[in-house]
Parts: C-alpha cells; sequence; structure tokens
C-alpha cells in the first residue's frame, strides 16, 4: 500500500512542479493524474499495482465531503445573508461544468472514430 501511495503522490509532484516551474495554465495534480492515466495505459503493472489502494480511496470518498460539510456548518451565517447567490453560482457552475464534459466527451468520441455518425 505504501509503494502504491508514494506513486500516486510522486505523480502528483511532479505535475506540481511541472506547471509551476513551466507556467501552465493547468491545476499540478490534474496533468499528475494525466501523466499517471498515460503511464498506467503505456505499463499495465502499474495499474495493476495502484489498483487495491485507488479502489479502497474511492471506496471511501465520502470521507472527503466531511470537512466540506464542517465549513458550512461553521459558516451559516454567510449562508443565511448570501443564501442565494450561492445557490445561483453552485447551480450555474454545476451546469457549465456538465455542459463542458459532455463537449470534451463528444470531442474525444470522434478524435477517436466511437462516434454515432
Amino acid at each position: 500500500m505504501i509503494p502504491a501511495l508514494c506513486i500516486i503522490l510522486s505523480f502528483q509532484l511532479i505535475g506540481e512542479v511541472a506547471t509551476r516551474g513551466l507556467g501552465l495554465p493547468l491545476p499540478g495534480p490534474v496533468l499528475g493524474l494525466m501523466l499517471l492515466v498515460i503511464s498506467c495505459s503505456l505499463r499495465p503493472s502499474l495499474a495493476g499495482l495502484l489498483r487495491p489502494v485507488t479502489t479502497t480511496i474511492l471506496g471511501n470518498l465520502s470521507l472527503f465531503f466531511v470537512p466540506a460539510g464542517v465549513g458550512v456548518i461553521a459558516h451559516l451565517g454567510e449562508f443565511r445573508e448570501n443564501g442565494l447567490a450561492i445557490a445561483l453560482a453552485v447551480m450555474v457552475s454545476t451546469a457549465l461544468a456538465i455542459a463542458a464534459g459532455a463537449l470534451v466527451f463528444k470531442f474525444v468520441a470522434k478524435w477517436t472514430g466511437e462516434a454515432e455518425e
């Protein structure tokens, strides 16, 4: 488990160093994840090594939302004052994220030749 976590965190570190060093407009963890996906596709044994750890992390992903819930409760007054603006911002950003995801999916499907004509 420790070697797999070290590999995952190393890719995140590589992504951080690359984005900061090259001034890329992309978060370091995103670049690190892209590099990790490419590495796993080139070396399936790496994916096999990481699979148990990533499955465990994904199985307990709900724990990562506990700090957000505590933050909401701690700033409940802000939500009372600006609740409508916050709700609107969440809805608009969610709709934009879904639209962006759909467009990227459509582009990749067309690019890989998997799109239905």
